[in-house]
């Protein structure tokens, strides 16, 4: 199979059994979904949705949350992994916001990195998924299941490297659903340690399937 082919099966597959992927975070604006994203970093969604609405009940807005104290935030995320800095970086985040983008969250990845706490992944998350921009966020799923399953190279080292490559060759209508396709694949399906290889239905395309099946054989 080539790679060319590669791709066309994964997002065939995809299309069909995944038509409408969504973010797992619970939010209904952007302001809830950046502090949503800030706070999921090195840390899953469940714990993140169920510490969000505390924060948005006591700040319903940019505005509100750029207001907060230090010492009034951390309780609220105190059991997010490293609450210490993302106490910080929401308050600094929201007082940016404020102050340099008159109070409105910024839609490109380049001014959304100048925020704090916001790197390129967040900042790729929050435009592919507000706007449907073709931006490719690389977390650690995608990372993983792209090059198993053979979409990059395995000898690229770098999240922008892998990211570069798949928007290569990912329709740019698609990339936004993409982005989800393969985290979901790789939260539920291709495990870190054990993939569930025979539920998967990327068998026929993934090259880690097939060298596990040579080694068997």
């Amino acid at each position: 199979m080539t790679k060319k082919e590669r791709y066309q099966f994964v997002v065939d597959y995809f299309q069909e059994h995944m038509p409408n992927p969504e973010t797992e975070l619970v939010y209904d604006n952007p302001y809830q979904l950046l502090v949503a994203v800030i706070l999921s970093a090195q840390c899953t969604d469940k714990r993140v949705n169920m510490t969000t609405p505390f924060i948005f009940e006591k700040y319903p807005d940019l505005s509100a949350l750029s207001h907060a104290t230090f010492d009034e935030l951390f309780p609220l995320i105190k059991s997010i992994s490293y609450p210490n800095n993302k106490t910080k970086h929401l308050i600094g985040m929201a007082q940016k916001v404020m102050e340099d983008y008159s109070g409105q969250i910024p839609m490109t990845v380049n001014e959304l990195i100048t925020l704090p706490g916001v790197g390129r992944k967040t900042a790729n998350v929050i435009t592919s998924v507000v706007e449907q921009q073709p931006n490719m966020a690389v977390d650690t799923h995608v990372f993983r299941v792209s090059k198993r399953i053979g979409l990059v190279s395995p000898k690229l080292t770098t999240p922008l490297a892998v990211e570069k490559e798949l928007v290569r060759n990912i329709a740019p209508g698609l990339i936004h659903k993409a982005h989800h396709w393969l985290i979901l694949h790789g939260r539920y399906t291709c495990l870190a340690r054990n993939p569930k290889c025979r539920e998967c239905g990327l068998q026929q395309a993934c090259i880690y399937f097939q060298s596990q099946l040579k080694q068997k054989s």
